[in-house]
């Protein structure tokens, strides 16, 4: 979260005549939350802790669990009141299932998390009553049949936080393979990151990250981004890495 100092600061760029792309890039923080801040300077009430819906506890581990729950998680409402927060993870990965677990227990400590096995995956679920305060992007329909963006205040998350929020994209719905070609007869391995995703919003929202930490990347198709420079792929061993 950015505090309202900094908020004043950048938006004072903009006064003395600065680009929005400028300032932008001096400062590290993203077009979309300083054209929010010319609306509304102050953080949103819900993200005050005076708020009838608190915000997350742990910024960090919410940049991770959002970029899971808008891969593979859904909310849904609970007969006792409230909601349930799901997030979907195989169980080929033990290490995400663990990973999930942790971020929403960092997310929401007081509320109690539950492994619920299916028929090839899990379900980590947890059930509370802020969680549609938490991922306002819960509505009726599939994620890509609508309209999906983020609030000024999770934009700040994800400035703040852009690799972990990268990570949890890259976990629910992407991941590290090894690519081979031939070239003069020889064959050559070579390593590369996926992410596919029938969202165009949400795919928007991964690739504008990338560019924010400066990682190339390509749109294979209109479902498939593709990371295989090797800079770039050392950016995401580095921040990223493979699913376990």
């Amino acid at each position: 979260m950015y505090d309202v100092a900094t908020r004043r600061h950048a938006l004072n760029l903009l006064t003395h005549g600065r680009s929005l792309n400028s300032v932008s890039k001096e400062t590290g923080i993203s077009r979309a939350a300083i054209r929010a801040w010319q609306t509304r300077v102050d953080p949103l009430p819900r993200m005050n802790q005076s708020a009838p819906c608190s915000g997350p506890s742990d910024a960090t581990a919410y940049a991770y669990l959002l970029g899971l729950y808008l891969g593979d998680g859904c909310i849904s409402p609970h007969p006792r009141g409230g909601h349930c927060l799901r997030i979907a993870c195989a169980d080929a990965w033990p290490g995400l299932i663990e990973l999930c677990r942790a971020a929403i227990l960092a997310v929401r400590p007081t509320d109690k998390v539950y492994v619920l096995q299916r028929q090839g995956c899990v379900n980590v679920t947890s059930y509370g009553r802020h969680w549609t305060c938490l991922f306002p992007q819960h509505a009726p329909g599939r994620k890509h049949e609508r309209r999906i963006a983020l609030e000024p205040w999770q934009r700040e998350i994800v400035d703040a936080h852009p690799w972990e929020f990268i990570r949890g994209l890259i976990h629910s719905d992407g991941c590290r393979t090894t690519n081979w070609t031939v070239r003069n007869g020889k064959r050559y391995e070579y390593p590369r990151y996926f992410f596919t995703n029938k969202s165009e919003d949400i795919t928007g929202l991964l690739t504008a990250t990338l560019d924010q930490v400066g990682v190339q990347w390509k749109q294979a198709n209109k479902q498939n981004v593709s990371i295989a420079r090797k800079e770039s792929v050392a950016l995401m061993d580095a921040h990223v890495g493979p699913k376990y």
